[in-house]
């Protein structure tokens, strides 16, 4: 035995005889300190120093090679950069620039990051964390828009989803809009109140531009907008902002979002937008509400109806806050009024004059002097114009007119009296003949 371990060892031993130091080698210089050879014997046998053999023995195994412990030139501002590299949200490079203005330190942005290396993990951890938090029924309802691009008759369309869900019951509401401006997020609202039979005691939003005018990231003082406000005060609600850059805060409402862009509407087409409104009342009713939650672990509409509708305060009648706006225009030159991007038309003899715009149940309604010269229905696109042809009879190029024709932007349409709409001959014989 002992002369085939001795033939295993020289055949393990590199060119030159250079000592080997692999967890193997040591293995083999216990197994012959067991058989009874002394470190000399061994040191000789595998070619390295006796004073290495004693050192793995005195061991008792293989080792791996630690660097002795080296003062670096950042240790003593240990504690410094522990406090700067979590004020900075993990930004090295700050940091670097700190130790220069403060204590005169040209270090390299290498050596900041090898003296902060255990902290990042740290930091990291820090700024992905969320305690959830849960609500009680009746208490919440988080709101936000998703943007999504959905086929739309022959083209790829633009279309904001609008999404609701009660804090307690998850259960949520959905509506499509061509834009996010203000009245889509009241009108939304509004919807939402309508589809859960109620209102709840606090609203959870973002920081949306048109609901929120200002909020302070260090004091978190929050100012908003005065109409939303008011609309908070109809409906007897408390408007809550997350912190900015949080939108974490709102969890619920943002996993609902991806949600509906995934299960709603992903891989789906609609004739109209009749059609993709009807398609996403369906989905509520029959796919989103009767899921299984994976948080509460049944589905919303159970735990709605059996703990959290009686919770909700009646909506008491109450009108929409949205029922009636009433606008001052004028009417341009192509005998429209611009409302909401849209154009609606008037009697072409009201150019230049200036009357009032009523918006109420999707009806559009001008009136002048205190009488109403114009009705339209109210369009959900965008940039188009609503034009009736009667309006625009007696002017020039009034037979082109169609339901949705959008009048040019060159000449003013005038009117032709009868006069002038002689044959030409009679006017050459006037002028002195033809050229």
């Amino acid at each position: 035995m002992e002369e085939a371990l001795r033939q295993a060892v020289w055949s393990e031993k590199l060119p030159g005889d250079q000592a080997m130091h692999t967890p193997e080698d040591v293995q083999t210089m216990l197994k012959l300190a067991s058989l009874g050879w002394g470190s000399k014997r061994i040191a000789a046998e595998l070619g390295c120093s006796r004073n290495t053999v004693r050192r793995y023995l005195r061991q008792g195994g293989w080792r791996a090679y630690r660097a002795p412990p080296r003062a670096g030139s950042l240790q003593e501002h240990t504690a410094w950069l522990q406090e700067r590299f979590v004020q900075h949200r993990g930004n090295c490079d700050v940091v670097r620039q700190d130790l220069q203005r403060e204590f005169g330190l040209v270090v390299s942005l290498r050596t900041v990051e090898r003296a902060v290396a255990h902290l990042r993990r740290e930091v990291l951890a820090q700024s992905a964390a969320t305690m959830r938090f849960e609500t009680a029924p009746g208490q919440q309802l988080q709101i936000d828009f998703g943007t999504v691009r959905v086929c739309v008759g022959e083209e790829l369309q633009k279309v904001h989803l609008f999404v609701a869900t009660l804090g307690y019951s998850r259960r949520c509401f959905v509506a499509a809009f061509l834009h996010e401006r203000q009245s889509a997020w009241l009108q939304g609202l509004e919807g939402a109140f309508r589809h859960f039979g109620g209102t709840t005691r606090e609203l959870l939003l973002d920081n949306a531009r048109a609901l929120v005018e200002e909020h302070d990231a260090q004091t978190r003082e929050v100012r908003f907008n005065e109409r939303f406000h008011a609309f908070c005060r109809y409906w007897e609600v408390v408007p809550r902002a997350c912190a900015p850059y949080r939108a974490r805060t709102k969890g619920k409402d943002e996993r609902g979002v991806g949600y509906v862009k995934r299960n709603a509407i992903a891989g789906h087409r609609f004739g109209c937008l009749e059609h993709l409104h009807s398609h996403l009342a369906r989905w509520m009713r029959e796919v989103a509400d009767v899921r299984i939650h994976g948080t509460t672990g049944e589905p919303p509409i159970e735990r709605f109806v059996r703990e959290e509708q009686g919770t909700l305060r009646p909506l008491a009648a109450k009108a929409p806050f949205l029922q009636v706006r009433e606008l001052t225009r004028r009417v341009h030159s192509d005998a429209c009024v611009e409302l909401d991007t849209n154009r609606y038309s008037v009697p072409w003899k009201l150019i230049g004059e200036t009357v009032t715009v009523s918006v109420a149940d999707q009806q559009v309604r001008i009136y002048y002097a205190g009488q109403e010269v114009a009705c339209h229905g109210e369009t959900a696109l965008r940039r188009t114009s609503v034009i009736e042809r009667t309006h625009l009879a007696g002017i020039v190029g009034a037979h082109l007119v169609g339901q949705h024709w959008m009048p040019g932007t060159g000449a003013v349409p005038v009117a032709m009296s009868a006069e002038l709409l002689r044959p030409l001959h009679e006017y050459e014989q006037v002028a002195g003949g033809s050229w």
